[in-house]
């Protein structure tokens, strides 16, 4: 189920003042992911759902960008909200919400993007990795069902990714994310969302939206992380008309794991400068 903190439960009950914020998680990710974050988020209504094809998200014909931007588009209308959000994508979700933001503008009143994919994965010093995994995807979309649920699942590939992406040195910590990707890693709704999700990860970026977004924007980068180097995030940063970058040192792609607390100080900081 989507988590939702504070926000009315159906279209009668009064609306709070605080300011909500619609935060997206990223690929083969749940809501689960941003947890930690939205505890450490003081004052706000938070709205974090499961993107349609992972967790308990809704099913779609074809699960492209642009059945993703229209998907968020009805969410964040049902939600009923008397102003507009700010809108959180992390990683897959930073590519799902630049193209929400260039879509429509007068929907949203800030756009956060953490860990955002800032150039193309096919391109990056990761590519070889990036071709494996489409093949890895590809096979998994032609086995049957249950096959490919199992080969998809597979727990010694999830810890492949997870020991990858992790950073942090403290035992305990790598225990919890390793243990949070076996738990959440895996609910997808089938074969196809997987893969048609995967190639919207590695195929579209922030990069392309980028120019077209006139919501004021903050970015939030690891200073280690692999998916988009930090040289890429500076690059990025300067294609936006009015955003800023802030690097958290010493972390990778997992910023919402490892450093969920310095996440949210930058959000609120940005939220209270605009």
């Amino acid at each position: 189920m989507p988590y939702n903190r504070n926000m009315p439960t159906n279209s009668s009950a009064k609306v709070p003042t605080k300011q909500t914020l619609v935060m997206i998680h990223g690929f083969r990710g749940t809501h689960h992911g941003l947890l930690l974050i939205a505890n450490h988020l003081k004052g706000h209504r938070l709205a974090i759902p499961d993107l349609p094809g992972f967790g308990k998200g809704a099913a779609m014909k074809t699960y492209d960008l642009d059945n993703y931007v229209l998907w968020l588009h009805r969410y964040i209308k049902a939600l009923q909200l008397k102003e507009p959000p700010i809108l959180l994508g992390h990683s897959f979700g930073s590519i799902i919400c630049a193209a929400y933001a260039e879509k429509y503008p007068k929907t949203i009143k800030r756009l956060i993007l953490v860990n955002p994919i800032g150039a193309p994965a096919l391109e990056g010093p990761k590519r070889m990795m990036t071709k494996l995994a489409i093949l890895y995807y590809n096979i998994g979309a032609k086995l049957p069902e249950k096959s490919a649920q199992k080969w998809l699942s597979a727990q010694a590939i999830v810890k492949v990714m997870s020991v990858t992406m992790a950073k942090t040195h403290d035992k305990q910590l790598r225990a919890y994310i390793h243990h949070q990707h076996r738990q959440h890693f895996s609910r997808f709704r089938s074969a196809q969302s997987v893969l048609e999700g995967f190639k919207v990860s590695v195929t579209r970026t922030v990069r392309e939206f980028a120019p077209n977004i006139s919501t004021p924007t903050l970015l939030i980068a690891g200073s280690l992380d692999d998916i988009t180097p930090l040289g890429d995030q500076y690059a990025l940063v300067k294609k936006f008309p009015k955003a800023t970058l802030r690097v958290i040192n010493d972390v990778g792609h997992l910023t919402h794991y490892e450093t969920p607390e310095q996440v949210a100080k930058y959000v609120q900081a940005f939220i209270k400068s605009v």
